[in-house]
């Protein structure tokens, strides 16, 4: 591939990565371990994409989220998703003022820049269906009137796993407008051990006052238009539509990535090259953030699910299979 010398010079991204820096610093003051988990939410933050974070009861999903928006000077919003809950409650509504005798459309807890839907799957499909548009377009339409949310506006959203009763499972339609599914697993030995020391000294996870706005809301659209500006090889954008096209024909899959999937690979890499500081991207950065891409995105043959085998094997295996670009 030709040198990439003049694209660093032309986009300098040290104040981008001096500002994940101290986000970090902010939310590891409360958060034990989770590096990948962080990295990856702020890889999306960078990339303008919204997240689906799964994981089990007790390991911080919620906490974590909510965290990192602290530390944005943004204005932030948390919806509880119920199975009672309508596509009006997210929305908004049209009220009638009696003074002036008209409808005026009372503004919902979308209207924000980062938005924490908790247990997304409790809602019923025609609340999951509300965020379709605002999760697209980034704008939401009521009465024939068309409200654009302010930037930046990204939505974390949290699920567990293993809960079924009660819950509705996310259409592909809605999953594929997740940038990311990021996993969040148990954490080692030595992370649980320095968990229980920071709860016995007295260190509370729910004092979120320990952690301060450090990344301004302008700058962090700053960034984003500067992940944009990353560039990419024709030889590595190849090796993108490679990995997503494969998955297409798959034996294990009766369902592949879609060309939005392969946008949404494109710009994690360039955002997760940003965060190592370089303004290019490599296939170790598209390799990097590929599972977390495609892995909500590609169903499972039945077989393959009765054998136990998860989506992040067939990416790897896949990932295994391409050549790739030097």
């Amino acid at each position: 591939m030709k040198s990439t010398d003049s694209f660093e010079s032309r986009l300098d991204l040290s104040d981008l990565r001096a500002d994940a820096d101290r986000v970090r610093q902010q939310v590891h003051q409360i958060i034990v371990g989770q590096e990948r988990t962080l990295d990856l939410l702020l890889t999306a933050l960078l990339a303008n994409g919204h997240v689906l974070i799964e994981g089990v009861p007790g390991v911080a999903k919620t906490l974590m989220a909510k965290l990192l928006a602290r530390t944005v000077s943004a204005e932030f919003k948390r919806i509880q998703f119920t199975p009672d809950l309508m596509p009006s409650d997210i929305l908004g509504t049209s009220v009638f003022n009696p003074k002036t005798t008209t409808f005026e459309f009372k503004r919902g807890p979308v209207f924000a820049n980062l938005i924490l839907i908790d247990e997304v799957n409790r809602a019923p499909a025609k609340t999951q269906a509300a965020l379709f548009e605002v999760m697209e377009e980034r704008q939401v339409t009521a009465d024939g009137t068309t409200y654009p949310m302010a930037a930046p506006f990204l939505v974390f959203a949290t699920q567990n796993p293993l809960e079924h009763e009660g819950t509705y499972r996310l259409p592909e339609a809605q999953l594929d407008r997740f940038l990311f599914k990021v996993d969040v697993g148990y954490p080692s030995l030595e992370e649980e051990v320095d968990i229980l020391a920071g709860h016995h000294a007295g260190r509370d996870p729910q004092h979120l006052d320990l952690v301060e706005p450090v990344l301004p809301a302008e700058a962090l659209v700053r960034y984003q238009q500067q992940v944009r500006q990353v560039h990419i090889e024709p030889p590595v954008l190849r090796y993108v539509a490679e990995v997503t096209t494969q998955t297409r024909n798959h034996q294990d899959l009766t369902l592949g990535a879609s060309p939005r999937a392969s946008v949404a690979l494109m710009q994690a890499a360039k955002a997760w090259a940003a965060m190592q500081g370089r303004a290019f991207v490599t296939p170790e950065d598209v390799q990097a953030v590929a599972a977390t891409v495609l892995r909500h995105r590609l169903i499972l043959t039945p077989e393959q699910e009765m054998e136990g085998r998860r989506p992040d094997d067939v990416i790897q295996r896949v990932l295994e299979r391409i050549e790739v670009p030097r």
